[in-house]
């Protein structure tokens, strides 16, 4: 998993690489998704940042309108509310989305796509 801390202004000011280990099953992979976020709040709190939303992005058939993450191969997800999982369990509003969309909706805001 690639993760970062990002500010209002897209400038990554913590990121982060942890292993998934999917061969553990999806329940594990959920909890490493909500343990690893909630790590990176409580960095961000102690840097004296106020986290205010969480994202997350997923291989595989994502319905972003419910954030549910449909079915994944490469994770084993099949039908997780991740997206309510998050909120449930960090208390921040949170985003779902498909890796692919989403590493392009940066790139285009954040990247080599910016201002074209």
């Amino acid at each position: 998993m690639k993760c970062a801390l990002v500010r209002p202004d897209g400038v990554a000011v913590r990121t982060e690489r942890h292993p998934t280990d999917a061969a553990r099953g999806p329940a594990a992979v959920i909890d490493t998704i909500l343990d690893v976020a909630d790590g990176l709040i409580g960095k961000a709190r102690a840097d004296g940042l106020t986290p205010v939303a969480i994202g997350i992005a997923v291989p595989g058939v994502v319905d972003e309108a419910r954030g549910v993450a449909v079915w994944s191969a490469n994770v084993g997800f099949r039908d997780v509310p991740l997206r309510d999982l998050a909120v449930t369990r960090l208390g921040l509003p949170t985003a779902l989305g498909h890796d692919v969309r989403v590493g392009g909706l940066a790139e285009a805001r954040l990247g080599a796509g910016r201002d074209a």
